[in-house]
């Protein structure tokens, strides 16, 4: 049976100015089936491309803290004794640092698991490479 899940991609913004970012992550929320999880994929060599001075230990740190916030409890400090759906709210909620939020968009799936990797798949893992016909070279044709 489906069910209606809302989802976020995490971002890193490097220089909040420039308003360029690297997807990084997708949160995903479920009501109905009792859902909360973030993953986290940070293609670091992206990143340093874009911002060579950035501090990677500190964007490592804040990031980790997104699935652990999802999961709740006292690992996550006092956001993790909101309710699932305040934890969520909270994590989307707009803000002008170097870890930010997409607007929360709508999708429909009937395990929000398998709706977290395809987004993952589809918004922040890179593309791979395919062959293009009759070469071996890689890369769009």
């Amino acid at each position: 049976m489906q069910c209606l899940y809302d989802y976020a991609i995490v971002r890193v913004v490097p220089r909040v100015e420039r308003q360029e970012f690297i997807n990084a992550g997708v949160i995903v929320s479920c009501q109905k089936q009792d859902f909360l999880a973030a993953h986290i994929e940070l293609d670091e060599a992206r990143l340093t491309a874009l911002a060579p001075d950035i501090d990677l230990d500190a964007v490592r740190a804040n990031l980790a803290s997104i699935p652990l916030i999802c999961l709740g409890g006292e690992a996550a400090g006092p956001i993790g004794r909101l309710s699932q759906r305040e934890r969520f709210h909270w994590l989307v909620a707009p803000r002008s640092t170097m870890i930010q939020t997409s607007a929360v968009h709508l999708g429909r799936s009937a395990d929000p698991r398998t709706a977290l990797e395809n987004l993952l798949d589809t918004m922040v893992r890179p593309r791979s490479r395919q062959c293009r016909p009759g070469t071996s070279e890689s890369g769009p044709p």
